[in-house]
Order: C-alpha cells, then sequence, then structure tokens
C-alpha cells in the first residue's frame, strides 16, 4: 500500500473515532485498541502498551498523543499530523457550533438523555481494553504486584502521574538489582529523560498564548484541565466559575478530546478567531511532544533497563485504567436502565459476533434516550 493510501486510512479511521469517542481518555484508548491492534494490526500489542505507558509521562491529552503516535506508525510523520487533526476536527466543530449557541441563547442542548446510555456502554469498552492490555502487560507475579499497588494508590486519590513515576521508577530498582544478583553482573544503566461575571474579550494573540501554556504544561487526563483553567481564567476574573463548568460540560458531552472545551472557551472570549487561536494553542505542544517521543520509544524498549521501566509503567497504565473504571461505575451505575445498558454493551463486545465499537456507542445512546424519555 502506498503512503498517500496510509495517510487516507489514517484520516477515515481517526476521523470516524473523533465522531464516536465519547467517555474520556480511559474510552479512547479502548477504542483505539480495537480498531488498530485488533481489526488493523498496524502494531502489536506490546508496542502500543509501550506507547501508551510513555504517552502518560508526558504533557496534554493523553488519547489524543496516543492517535498521533498510532497515526506516526502507520504513515510517517504525516500520519502523526493527519491522526491527531482528524481526531480532534469533529469535537472542535461540534464545540464550536455549541459555543455559538451558548453565546447567543444563553443555555446548553438537552442531550442528557443520550448521555445517560453512553456512559454504561463506554464502562464495558474499557473493560474489554483492559482485559486485553492487561494479559500483555502483566509478565509475572512482580508487575501483578505492582499493579495492584497502583489501582489502590490511585482509588485513594494519588494524582496518576505520581502513581506511573513512582512505578516505573521503583519497579526498574527492583528489576535492576534482581537481575544483578542473579547474574552477578550489573545491566549497563544508561540516564533517562522525562520530557518533562461578564465575558472579557482578549486578543487572539492572548488567547493563544494562554492556551499554548495550559497545553504544554498539562499532565494527565483531560479532566484535570478543569483546575488548570480556573487558575488562568477564572482567578483572573476573565471567565466565571459556572461558565467554566458549562464549558467542561460541554467537553463531556461532545466526542473525541475532553479538551475541545478550548474552543468552546476560545469562542466566548473572542468570537470565531478566539475558538481557532484557543484550540491551536491548546493541542500544538502535544503534535510536538510526539514528535520528540514516537522515535525514542523503541529505543527504550531495546535498553534493558528502560525496558524495565516501560514494563512497570505499562502496567500502571492498565492499573490507572482500572481505577478509572471503577470510579466511572460508581458514576454511571445510578438505576436499572444503566445497568441493563453496561449488560447489553458487554454482551455485545464480550460475546462470540464482534459488533463495531460506533454501532454499541450510537445503539446505546439511543437505547439511553428512550429508557429515560418513556
Amino acid at each position: 500500500m502506498s503512503k498517500q493510501s496510509n495517510l487516507g486510512e489514517v484520516a477515515s479511521v481517526f476521523f470516524k473515532l473523533g465522531l464516536v469517542a465519547f467517555g474520556g481518555p480511559a474510552a479512547h484508548v479502548a477504542m483505539m485498541e480495537d480498531e488498530i491492534v485488533e481489526k488493523r494490526k498496524w502494531m502489536d500489542r506490546q508496542h502500543f502498551l509501550d506507547l501508551m505507558g510513555a504517552t502518560n509521562l508526558i504533557p496534554g491529552p493523553n488519547s489524543t498523543e496516543m492517535t498521533m503516535h498510532c497515526g506516526h506508525e502507520r504513515a510517517g510523520i504525516p500520519g502523526l499530523f493527519v491522526a491527531g487533526f482528524c481526531f480532534i476536527f469533529p469535537a472542535v466543530v461540534i464545540t464550536a457550533i455549541l459555543g455559538y449557541l451558548y453565546v447567543t441563547y444563553g443555555q446548553l442542548p438537552a442531550v442528557e438523555p443520550f448521555l445517560l446510555g453512553i456512559k454504561p456502554a463506554v464502562l464495558a469498552l474499557i473493560a474489554s481494553a483492559i482485559y486485553k492490555l492487561g494479559k500483555k502487560a502483566l509478565k509475572g507475579i512482580e508487575l501483578a504486584i505492582l499493579g495492584i499497588l497502583t489501582v489502590i494508590a490511585s482509588l485513594m486519590g494519588v494524582n496518576e502521574i505520581i502513581a506511573l513515576l513512582s512505578a516505573g521508577v521503583l519497579g526498574t530498582m527492583y528489576f535492576y538489582f534482581k537481575s544483578a544478583a542473579s547474574t552477578g553482573k550489573v545491566p549497563s544503566l544508561i540516564p533517562f529523560f522525562f520530557f518533562q461575571g461578564a465575558l472579557v474579550q482578549l486578543s487572539t494573540m492572548k488567547i493563544f498564548l494562554t492556551f499554548l501554556k495550559v497545553g504544554a504544561i498539562l499532565y494527565g487526563s483531560g479532566y484535570v484541565l478543569f483546575a488548570y483553567l480556573d487558575a488562568e481564567l477564572v482567578t483572573n476574573g476573565i471567565l466565571s466559575r459556572p461558565e467554566l463548568m458549562d464549558a467542561i460540560a460541554i467537553g463531556q458531552f461532545t466526542p473525541g478530546p475532553v479538551l475541545s472545551t478550548a474552543t468552546f472557551i476560545g469562542y466566548q472570549l473572542g468570537g470565531i478567531s478566539g475558538a481557532i487561536a484557543a484550540t491551536f494553542g491548546m493541542f500544538l505542544p502535544s503534535f510536538l511532544f510526539v514528535w520528540i517521543m514516537n522515535p525514542l520509544v523503541p529505543k527504550m524498549r531495546q535498553s534493558k533497563v528502560l525496558g524495565y521501566f516501560l514494563d512497570c509503567v505499562n502496567v500502571a497504565a492498565v492499573a490507572v485504567m482500572v481505577a478509572v473504571l471503577f470510579s466511572m461505575a460508581k458514576e454511571s451505575l445510578v438505576d436499572w436502565r444503566s445497568f441493563v445498558i453496561a449488560g447489553l454493551s458487554a454482551a455485545a463486545i464480550f460475546g462470540p459476533k464482534k459488533i463495531s465499537v460506533m454501532w454499541i456507542v450510537f445503539g446505546s445512546a439511543l437505547l439511553g434516550y428512550l429508557l429515560y424519555m418513556v
């Protein structure tokens, strides 16, 4: 297949995912694993895990950065940019339209019944990804124990980046000294680094720089965005907290990355030019970080010490997904309707006949609407 054909395939796959990727980063990764590893076999599950573990350690929206990694694997550097753009585009367009309606009419559309159907279905998608990725990540009893400790730490409220880094460093030290003790030789230790009221009208450049700053330092999932934007916009009197909460809600019930919230806020602050500036500022650092990191991940795997680190971080990343699944289940499984939708979704995903994630999401949204409106 030619490089141009590969780019077309990358664009098609991630535009489709961008239309149906509800549920936050863990759900997005689950959908990508199903589409990229299971269905299309662009890479093996181990490399997908390595990319996922590495992505959790750099700033920016994790699931969006995973789309860029996957695009790079299929079509090189052009694929990186095409995948990221196509995944982000649907959410940005939908969010910009909602931003216009919000500014014009002062309220959000009634989409809650659809969301109540999608959320339980997302639990089944995440559980499926945890099962498949966990089988690959759990390479021994030590890594299983490390994963359990990470789940406990996450459920106790430990920041996910601290949990991941702690698991990586402690696990690497354990396997490093275990190897030294068993062989009598000290493996080569290569240094490694972590990349590390009324609305106020702002200039387009000010909006761009504000969101560029947030995009460059935002660690963890998109939901951490609330704290960053609260400090940047609410504390400085640019946006009221209710307006910020409405903006976060928009990011949650549109498909694709939660960080498309930037588009909504940008429109509030500066119209269409503000929406464009906020979107570019928010996502530009991610493209650059992934461009730099992608070639380094295979080299990390080739190093014995960094291989230990990747294995430990991979287990920790799956463990964080388990903790997210528990938290989402407590919020989503609230009555008999949500249990019915979750059960049917699980049957569709784990059943003998493979059903497309797209149909599961749309079917759950429609079922949720019918069950909650009758």
